[in-house]
């Protein structure tokens, strides 16, 4: 039987349905305090006693009696017969009030001679000058930070009573294995409920992720009602959708009631929530990005309503770099890379495939396009949410055109100086258009001109006039990649698979293909397009299809036969105004760097000659 969604209710109304129809409260747990950072207080803590808990010395020097230094003067020093010598945080003994420096104290056997009078109390920590006995140190709902620690600890705490929510992760499906296992072909690595842990431990709540569950009704129950019994909600990964191994939304039914099967937002359509014994029970679906949707759009927002408070996250107004277009009527949550460029914000939209994880890898924002839209247009101001600080998307630097592994590799090197390079492929021509409208911070391009050269006639077709570097990062080998060493001439027998229209690489194929008086049309698959190098390697060695088109080093990642047809100039170019960024002068840095070069040695395919030698335009 093909089991159908209910009514699909939109995010606003399906946020209502849960956050009014349960009664959710925080519940009080106390954890060691050396555990407790990031943690939020359930109530108020004080101090076992006061800091510090007796008049303690300030400086090196002499404790004194105030009343004993008056008239104390250069003409008319005064000698002291009953002060005693102390150090910095030794007691002051109680018939003293005032400590003075022993640079301004000259020492004359058993006496001390001075020649300014002091006021009381100078040079002296009071008891409780920190804090008091029974003063309170840090209040309710206050998370807690590692400078907060320190004080704690000095204060006399061990333990803190801390807010939390507990939650119960279930992982379903039969084709799943434990991360860390292989999965082989037809199997899962079970990743979202890891992803889930990490993600709401963060906030407090206490997670408890269950053994997975094969896809058998019966057992789901059976895990469901434990989960249920010990905890505040349930999550269970996996079996929300439609098909007929779905069973999610069948077993909340018999064990209680299905609430929502169905949520206007993509990804996340097939989410579930449900009740079960008075408590909140959630179907995630099992793809990963529409499972981080749901945990941010729908699990978080709950968590905040029962008393578990969430951090504020910060917005930026951008310039979007593409269209987005998407039917009316769903709220759509795209992942993007975003980056300062010049005064303003640039945002780049990543794949928006609901099991692409690497899209929430690379990503540092989330822009939401509302229901009652159809998109946004390329060009258009919008608001989008971060996922790091302000000061980190700052930091980020945008590298838009050609896709080559090496990229990866300067990656590392710009990360330990504290800039996140993010790459978006979209071949060549996009990286040419990109700079073109000012959207990236660089574009690598390899673009083979009918008079033999590379970039410089491409830069000048389509950007006239511009001040222009075209820094090399290497030249290097393309060539057909295959599993039995097929060459140029041998593609109309074997299936292919392409990169993408504007690529360099595209238009090195068929530039070859022209020479070698090959019609494109005779090539099968020549239209199955893919935008990395790595990504046409992995079609070879997974079936897919027979041949390729890529660079050395993404052939010999994956131990498959290559072919060289040709070997390029690979470079970036960057608008001149942009060198005085540091983040571009520590890219230019580190393609010159021994480190970087070092690197295209050992991944194979690259020539070093050129690395780092800068072309300027006009």
């Amino acid at each position: 039987m093909v089991r159908r969604y209910l009514e699909v209710r939109s995010l606003q109304e399906s946020l209502k349905i849960l956050t009014t129809g349960f009664v959710c409260s925080a519940s009080k747990v106390q954890v060691p305090l050396i555990s407790s950072v990031g943690r939020v207080t359930a109530e108020p803590i004080f101090a076992r006693y006061s800091v510090p808990e007796v008049h303690l010395a300030a400086m090196d020097g002499i404790a004194v009696v105030s009343a004993e230094t008056e008239g104390a003067s250069e003409q008319r020093p005064v000698m002291l017969e009953h002060a005693v010598r102390v150090n910095t945080g030794n007691i002051v003994p109680p018939e003293y009030d005032a400590v003075i420096m022993i640079e301004d104290v000259n020492v004359e056997g058993d006496q001390f001679r001075i020649r300014r009078a002091v006021p009381p109390w100078q040079h002296i920590r009071p008891a409780g000058e920190d804090i008091g006995e029974t003063e309170m140190a840090i209040p309710s709902y206050h998370r807690i930070r590692p400078g907060d620690l320190g004080a704690l600890a000095a204060y006399g705490i061990t333990h803190v009573n801390v807010l939390t929510v507990k939650i119960g992760l279930i992982p379903t499906g039969s084709e799943l294995v434990p991360h860390g296992t292989a999965p082989a072909p037809g199997q899962v690595v079970e990743s979202n409920t890891v992803m889930a842990e990490a993600m709401l431990g963060t906030l407090g709540a206490s997670c408890t992720r269950y053994p997975m569950v094969r896809d058998d009704p019966e057992t789901i129950k059976k895990a469901v009602r434990e989960a249920v019994e010990e905890n505040d909600l349930v999550i269970v990964s996996a079996g929300s959708s439609a098909g007929t191994r779905d069973f999610t939304a069948e077993v909340i039914r018999e064990l209680g009631e299905v609430l929502v099967h169905g949520i206007a937002i993509k990804p996340g359509k097939p989410a579930i929530i449900g009740r079960v014994d008075g408590k909140p029970v959630i179907g995630m679906p099992g793809y990963p990005l529409s499972a981080l949707t749901i945990l941010r759009e729908i699990v978080i927002p709950f968590l905040d309503t029962c008393g578990l408070p969430v951090p504020l996250t910060g917005v930026v107004d951008g310039c979007l770099t593409v269209p987005v277009a998407k039917e009316v009527g769903t709220d759509e949550f795209i992942l993007c890379a975003v980056g300062r460029i010049g005064d303003r914000f640039v945002v780049s939209p990543l794949s928006r495939g609901a099991g692409v994880q690497m899209s929430a890898v690379r990503s540092n924002a989330v822009l939401m396009v509302p229901s009652v839209t159809e998109g946004f247009e390329a060009g258009q101001e919008v608001r989008v949410t971060l996922s790091v600080s302000r000061a980190e998307a700052e930091s980020s630097l945008l590298i838009t055109g050609s896709h080559d592994p090496v990229l990866d590799h300067l990656a590392d090197i710009l990360s330990r100086q504290g800039i996140r390079l993010h790459s978006t492929h979209v071949g060549s021509m996009g990286g040419i258009l990109a700079i073109r409208k000012n959207e990236c911070h660089a574009a690598p391009m390899h673009l083979l001109a009918k008079d033999g050269q590379y970039n410089i006639p491409f830069l000048k077709k389509y950007l006239p006039g511009e001040e222009i570097i075209l820094v090399c990062v290497a030249e290097r080998e393309q060539g057909i990649v295959s599993r039995e060493e097929i060459h140029l001439n041998d593609l109309p027998r074997y299936r292919f698979v392409n990169r993408q229209k504007g690529s360099g690489t595209r238009m090195l194929l068929d530039y070859e293909l022209k020479r070698a008086g090959i019609d494109p049309a005779d090539i099968r698959g020549y239209n199955r397009e893919v935008t990395t190098h790595l990504a046409v390697a992995l079609a070879v060695k997974t079936g897919e299809a027979e041949a390729g088109m890529c660079v050395y080093s993404a052939a010999r990642a994956l131990g498959l036969p290559f072919v060289p047809v040709g070997t390029e100039r690979y470079e970036i170019a960057i608008r001149r105004e942009h060198l005085d960024d540091p983040r571009v002068r520590a890219l230019i840095r580190a393609i010159s760097s021994p480190e970087f070069k070092a690197d295209l040695i050992r991944l194979g395919g690259y020539y070093t000659k050129e690395t780092g030698v800068q072309r300027r335009l006009p």
